[in-house]
């Protein structure tokens, strides 16, 4: 099959750092390639693939002076400019793969990695092609038209590091922005007297965020700040922790770090919010908690997990395999569609979505 990737261009491709989209644009085109595809990934001009790769910009946009809805359009461009050669372009963009689809002929599916808000719920309107969510959670008030179902994100496990048996400190990782939360997770570690490591980025529009209500907690013994952790800290990190805290305070569609922890062995505690419910099985992998109050509870009943299991969890539900099993079911059924010229999709196959098409079994 010969398919047409267009990724985002605020990181490379795979990301050194921050960059759920681009990680999961990389994992899909290698193990794709891996198949025997014939996969152009559209991305920075330093991402490493073995796919084709064309780029019109020879880095990443973040921390770029680059205007970077110009410089992503561009990119969107290089691509559906050769539509043709394609049989279906995976767009992985939003506002850019959203409007160009609808100048070519050549089947478009996009993967809503983040929320519809403002006018984009506009440009969806006219958008002619197909789309996937990664979770149930990110399917509310969107469309069936051209929805093809959800497709979960998935992880290299095996190169996260397993902690048998963990450490002594919690662990907040992710972009530091009011609304992951980290103030609160701070404040759960000072109601337990534990000490907190607390890695990510800052972005611009979250630093004043940061100097005012994260950065004065951070003390260097109990509160502890290390900026953003690359691939290999990031691994260290997960599996030398005793568990993550995500005290959410939006939807969160995915989460690519309670896999990534789970993959590690180390359990999860998280907000009840977004796709928290559908990634974590309360009891057995971690907790799904209210508010800070039974996060901090929560704490206290970690060491009843099976670190194990965590980890077996994340094989079962979240491999590259299985999202690129997933992946390749519906190209085949958008293409299926588009060559009877059938008004809707085909029912998904067992064998593509089984249980999956459901919140999962655990």
């Amino acid at each position: 099959m010969r398919i047409g990737m267009l990724s985002p261009l605020e990181m490379r491709v795979p990301p050194v750092g921050y960059g759920g989209t681009e990680l999961v644009a990389s994992l899909l085109t290698e193990e794709l390639v891996a198949r025997g595809h014939e996969v152009t990934l559209f991305a920075s001009g330093d991402s490493v693939t073995s796919a084709q790769l064309q780029s019109v910009f020879p880095h990443f946009l973040r921390g770029s002076p680059r205007d970077k809805h110009i410089c992503n359009m561009l990119n969107a461009v290089a691509c559906f400019r050769q539509a043709d050669s394609f049989d279906i372009i995976h767009n992985h963009t939003l506002f850019e793969g959203l409007a160009l689809s609808m100048v070519v002929n050549t089947p478009v599916l996009t993967t809503l990695h983040g929320p519809l808000e403002g006018d984009y719920t506009e440009l969806f309107d006219a958008y002619k092609g197909y789309y996937n969510t990664i979770s149930h959670a990110a399917k509310r008030r969107l469309p069936d038209k051209g929805y093809v179902g959800v497709i979960y994100n998935a992880i290299d496990c095996h190169t996260y590091p397993f902690g048998e048996d963990g450490g002594d400190y919690l662990l907040f990782l992710s972009r530091i922005a009011r609304d992951k939360g980290p103030h609160l997770a701070i404040e759960v570690a000072r109601r337990l007297g534990k000490r907190l490591i607390i890695a990510g980025n800052v972005d611009t529009p979250d630093r004043e965020y940061f100097h005012t209500q994260v950065e004065p907690q951070v003390d260097g013994d109990l509160i502890i700040y290390v900026g953003e952790a690359d691939y290999y800290e990031k691994r260290r990190l997960f599996a030398s922790a005793h568990c993550l805290l995500l005290p959410l305070l939006w939807e969160e569609p995915f989460g690519l770090v309670m896999a990534e922890a789970m993959a590690s062995g180390t359990p999860v505690i998280a907000f009840n919010r977004g796709a928290a419910p559908e990634l974590i099985s309360h009891g057995a992998t971690g907790f799904i908690v209210q508010d800070v109050e039974e996060m901090a509870a929560a704490v206290n009943q970690v060491h009843h997990i099976d670190r194990h299991f965590c980890r077996e969890h994340v094989e079962r539900h979240f491999s590259v395999s299985r999202m690129a099993d997933d992946y390749l079911a519906t190209y085949q059924r958008i293409l299926l569609t588009e060559a009877l010229q059938l008004p809707t999709l085909p029912p998904a196959s067992a064998t593509a979505y089984g249980t999956r098409q459901g919140v999962l079994a655990f």
